[in-house]
């Protein structure tokens, strides 16, 4: 007898059009090239029901540097709040939210909206982060006061309380119940942060001595023990920048087209993935938008695309 088809979820796409966490400017534009790469109607044609909600609106980027460590906290505090509301509602509604950004200190506001969704449904949340960068910086710790190089310090707890107290308790959730692929760019201070603070680190290290797919069946494996709701955060600086390089911090030796195909098809078999951000696309550094376009290809990949149809258990 044929299995029925697992009904997909209805999605939110979110945009939240800024730049304000970050070194460069143009991933405010971020938004606007994945929707003229078709990352709608991919989805749709995947047979996903899809509303575009528009455009977070906040703060101008006022280009300043850092105050107290940190750049831009109070406008970067505004447009967390908003995408957190936004990610919210769309979780209350039983829909699927995609945090299209931006820069990755958004990923703040997303998080605060996962955990108190998990926490009014009694569940618990995990975080499978897919980035170069470990993104778990202070501003002891930071090189730049930039906040996307903080996001994940923020969600375990450390950072100032006018971030930290976004979500419905400090910390977001604990630290070990996060699964970071693709590590390999992490500044000298932070690297005693995340060792102390107990994620599970899958670095680049690992993908090349055991390969993508070990090391994307450790990493599930992981959150499949852990449990609960899976919030899918994924850096385009992930990518190698040969691939990818629309990004505003490039890092050399990341995964391939091939391997980013893997973890993404692998994502989707797994049935974790519950909520997702696409964070950090700079269209201002990409060619002819390359970059956008293959993010909507490892999208269509991470909702179910494959190369030919097979039924479970299939080789």
């Amino acid at each position: 007898m044929t299995e029925p088809a697992k009904k997909h979820p209805p999605i939110d796409l979110i945009g939240a059009p800024t730049d304000i966490g970050a070194d460069h400017r143009g991933g405010s534009m971020g938004p606007e090239a994945l929707r003229v790469a078709g990352l709608q109607e991919a989805l749709e044609r995947l047979g996903y029901n899809v509303t575009d909600r528009g455009n977070l609106i906040g703060p101008a980027n006022p280009n300043r540097g850092p105050v107290d460590g940190y750049r831009h906290l109070e406008e970067t505090a505004v447009w967390c709040e908003q995408a957190r509301d936004a990610v919210h509602s769309g979780l209350d509604n039983g829909r699927l939210p995609i945090l299209v950004g931006g820069d990755h200190s958004l990923a703040i506001g997303s998080i605060a909206a996962v955990a108190a969704h998990c926490a009014d449904a009694g569940k618990p949340l995990s975080i499978l982060w897919l980035d170069a960068h470990a993104d778990f910086n202070t501003a002891e710790t930071s090189p730049t006061g930039n906040i996307h190089g903080m996001p994940l310090a923020v969600v375990a707890g450390h950072g100032p309380e006018r971030l930290t107290r976004l979500g419905p308790a400090v910390p977001m959730l604990d630290p070990s119940r996060i699964v970071q692929v693709g590590v390999r760019s992490v500044d000298a201070m932070e690297k005693t942060m995340v060792v102390a603070s107990g994620m599970e680190v899958f670095d680049m290290r690992q993908i090349d001595e055991n390969r993508m797919r070990e090391t994307m069946n450790a990493a599930l494996e992981k959150l499949t023990a852990l449990g609960g709701h899976v919030h899918v955060s994924f850096d385009a600086d992930f990518l190698d920048p040969s691939i990818a390089p629309g990004v505003d911090t490039a890092v050399p030796g990341g995964p391939t087209y091939r391997e980013a195909q893997l973890c993404m098809e692998m994502i989707h078999d797994s049935g974790l993935m519950a909520s997702l951000d696409l964070m950090e696309l700079n269209p201002a550094c990409d060619i002819e938008n390359k970059t956008a376009e293959l993010l909507v290809e490892l999208v269509e990949s991470l909702f179910g695309e494959q190369i030919l149809e097979r039924h479970d258990g299939e080789p």
